[in-house]
């Protein structure tokens, strides 16, 4: 249950975020939560894949809104 709570107050976080951003930042922030959910996924859950995988989808995510 808390875990359930915790993605739900990260997803209202990113949703929040999103609001005010430029098209370049929507997509840095949009890769950086699919990477980090694919980290978490391939990694079992381990916080360095998640971290990792935020930060490869971040980085690819900027790049492609040149």
């Amino acid at each position: 249950m808390k875990r359930v709570i915790t993605t739900s107050f990260a997803t209202i976080l990113i949703a929040l975020s999103l609001v005010a951003c430029t098209n370049r930042d929507m997509a840095t922030v949009g890769g950086a939560a699919a990477g980090g959910v694919v980290g978490n996924a391939i990694t079992g859950g381990s916080t360095l894949g998640t971290v990792a995988g935020a930060v490869g989808g971040g980085l690819l995510g900027r790049a492609a809104v040149n």
